[in-house]
């Protein structure tokens, strides 16, 4: 006998066999062309990334991931249950030395934070973030491979490029699957840009601002990352006529009660800056009095409580007497279920993964073929070292160097990434199938949640790393077949 949750991944297998086997009878020149449309249509909907300063269009791969609605809803509720815990960490930072420790800032966003962090914000703390997670919908066990790899708290990518590949697939791909399966029906889910804009909406309605002018405010001049903010500001214009705009930091002033941009007031600003990088920009003589006035009125998105997005943030919810300290039996229950063991590396004593406490030096040295060691506040996949993937001279190599970086390194569980099989062509033109790791990047809010799915033939999957990306479509089950007996 199969259990409820058995069966549900038994049937997301069946789910995904028919959009596999659609796939296999398709020709391969058919195929071919597709990719070729679904390259048109990136170019066209300006999925890019910026790599010093050159365009590149992001890749998009034609087989969709395909999940249930109750498995959706279960990953719903997990992240959101995570994300909720992670808002109200920085008022436990604020009274609580070892939480202070574990999630160390430099001396200038402390000020910052003190600064501008008062009891009403805790209140209205409004943070839109995205959790890195794996996840393998047609497994059996689906539930127990639900695995969070870190937090994503302010400025996350992908609030075009997920829903914009989603359209491409559901427009290009979808119909010629569903000619070959009539019975086969893909649906779009949750839409990451108006998951968004509620918390926007919601948010100025709290403070008494209008929803008149939102500033999306970010490193206009990088040259590098992806290029969102344009398309964003035209969609959001369309649907809602809501005036957005898109600053760098310097070009914010404050004129008399109010914060402006070319000479119109911003109601709420939504940021793809973190302090730190604010400081950086107040040291090079930058006025950024216009941001600190925003956050000391929560007229910002993320709230400064993601000011606290590192990998440590993990350690805090897992670690016996801090969860039992601030958080529920339920939260609990979540965290040591679909939270990776992460510790900060140092040489110390801590809770091991089965519950035992030893040294974690030795620990990490021993099982290097199960962990992985990772800069705390880093992202893009850089620097990510994996313990299989390398040598115990190497391994051991990292260990010393974590050890004496000024940047704090954690060391975590390693993650069984899922890997599909995708179609791709060749350069002849000849389509075949080749494997791909896939990670999930989960945005909740209390509407739903998004989804951005990264895949690479790397095992660190970031489209920093010239990864590429799936769309997510839900979907069920097809009718199992009868047999003539």
């Amino acid at each position: 006998m199969t259990s409820p949750t058995e069966e549900v991944g038994l049937n997301g297998l069946r789910l995904a066999s028919a959009v596999r086997d659609c796939f296999a009878r398709i020709p391969s020149d058919q195929v071919a062309a597709m990719l070729r449309e679904i390259h048109r249509a990136s170019v066209q909907q300006r999925l890019i990334y910026l790599r010093d300063g050159e365009p590149e269009t992001i890749r998009v791969l034609p087989c969709p991931i395909t999940a249930l609605p109750e498995q959706l809803s279960y990953v719903h509720y997990v992240t959101l249950t995570i994300h909720n815990a992670l808002k109200r960490l920085l008022d436990i930072y604020l009274v609580d030395e070892r939480v202070r420790e574990l999630l160390r800032v430099t001396p200038w966003e402390e000020e910052w934070i003190r600064g501008c962090w008062t009891p009403g914000h805790a209140e209205s703390n409004p943070v839109f973030g995205r959790l890195d997670a794996v996840v393998d919908f047609i497994s059996p066990m689906w539930k127990a491979s639900l695995l969070y790899l870190e937090p994503n708290l302010t400025g996350i990518g992908g609030l075009h490029i997920a829903p914009t590949c989603e359209r491409i697939v559901a427009d290009i791909v979808v119909p010629t699957l569903q000619s070959y399966d009539p019975a086969l029906h893909l649906e779009i889910g949750a839409d990451i840009r108006e998951l968004l804009m509620q918390e926007v909406l919601e948010h100025l309605q709290r403070i008494g601002r209008p929803a008149r002018r939102v500033c999306f405010v970010e490193p206009k001049y990088a040259g590098s990352g992806p290029e969102e903010q344009q398309a964003l500001a035209e969609y959001y214009h369309e649907r809602y006529g809501m005036r957005v705009m898109h600053a760098d930091p310097s070009e914010l002033e404050v004129r008399g009660s109010e914060v402006t941009y070319e000479g119109e007031c911003v109601d709420l600003a939504y940021r793809d800056y973190a302090v730190l990088d604010l400081v950086e920009l107040q040291h090079e003589g930058v006025d950024v009095e216009p941001m600190r006035r925003l956050f000391r009125e929560n007229r910002v998105i993320s709230s400064l409580a993601a000011e606290l997005d590192q990998k440590s943030c993990w350690e805090v919810l897992t670690d016996p007497e801090l969860e039992g300290r601030y958080f529920s039996n339920e939260e609990r229950r979540i965290f040591r279920r679909h939270i990776l063991w992460t510790r900060l590396l140092w040489d110390r004593k801590t809770a091991l993964p089965d519950g035992s406490t030893e040294g974690l030096l030795e620990f990490v040295r021993r099982e290097r073929e199960s962990l992985v060691i990772k800069p705390n506040r880093g992202y893009g996949g850089e620097g990510v070292i994996i313990g299989h993937g390398s040598t115990q001279s190497e391994w051991e190599s990292a260990i010393e160097r974590a050890l004496w970086d000024s940047e704090r390194w954690v060391v975590q569980r390693l993650a069984s990434i899922p890997v599909r099989d995708l179609p791709v062509a060749s350069e002849d033109g000849a389509v075949h199938m080749e494997p791909f790791y896939s990670v999930m990047g989960f945005a909740p809010s209390s509407d739903g949640v998004a989804i951005l799915a990264r895949v690479s033939q790397q095992a660190v999957v970031n489209v920093a790393q010239r990864g590429g990306i799936c769309a997510v479509m839900l979907g069920h089950a097809p009718a199992p077949r009868a047999f003539a007996s």
